[in-house]
């Protein structure tokens, strides 16, 4: 007797699971109101698919409150200061603040730290990034220009990666990107959650060298502080 029933709310989920896939792949990057860069000496650059859809730097806002960084998006972007730039070892710190998680989103978005800036602003600027999501998860990716990944596309996910309590509850993140030797690794919360030997991240159609700027990137319509950034 309870046969029909099964297969009746199976039909329904799986009638359902198109219209959820769909309603986050078709989440299109918002415009904030009052964008653009407000802190001085700092540029940014999105994303060229972004631009491929006429999204533009001044729909993503960067601005300041006394020590912290505050950025909203809008397209997803990178965002540095020339006059920071490490070399040889080093380790880049900030913690991040999301005070609403997925307020501005339907689904978790990422935010982080990016190290190895080069040609920033051009069409051919490579970095790479570590970046936490809100729900536990973290993801490792570059640019040399073109998109690579190094956990996956979706990343994966991480005991140290605090998890929010719910949509629109706060949930703080601690992330540093280390050069140390021959090593390239990302910590999170104190945990160290990856590491790379250089030659995995350096070479044709990734980064040009583990030296370079180092800034702060966000995914599309994320709101979150930044604060404590910077080299060690």
């Amino acid at each position: 007797m309870r046969l029909p029933h099964t297969l009746a709310l199976a039909a329904a989920l799986v009638t359902l699971m198109p219209s959820a896939v769909h309603a986050q792949a078709s989440e299109t990057s918002r415009t904030v109101s009052g964008g653009g860069i407000s802190v001085p000496g700092w540029k940014g650059q999105i994303d060229a698919s972004e631009e491929a859809k006429g999204q533009t730097l001044n729909n993503a806002k960067l601005s300041k409150e006394g020590d912290v960084l505050h950025v909203t998006t809008g397209p997803a972007v990178a965002y540095w200061n020339p006059a920071n730039k490490a070399s040889g070892d080093y380790t880049v710190k900030a913690t991040f603040n999301e005070p609403k998680y997925m307020n501005l989103n339907n689904h978790p978005h990422p935010y982080g730290i990016f190290i190895a800036g080069d040609d920033m602003g051009t069409p051919q600027q490579s970095y790479l990034y570590c970046a936490a999501y809100g729900n536990g998860n973290f993801i490792v990716r570059g640019f040399g220009p073109e998109p690579f990944q190094m956990n996956g596309r979706r990343g994966e996910a991480n005991a140290a990666v605090h998890k929010a309590a719910g949509p629109g509850e706060p949930v703080t993140q601690e992330i540093a990107m280390s050069v140390k030797g021959g090593k390239v690794s990302c910590s999170i919360n104190g945990t160290e959650v990856a590491s790379y030997d250089k030659d995995a991240v350096v070479g044709s159609g990734k980064l040009k060298s583990t030296d370079g700027i180092y800034g702060i990137r966000f995914a599309h319509n994320t709101d979150a502080t930044v604060s404590g950034f910077g080299k060690q």
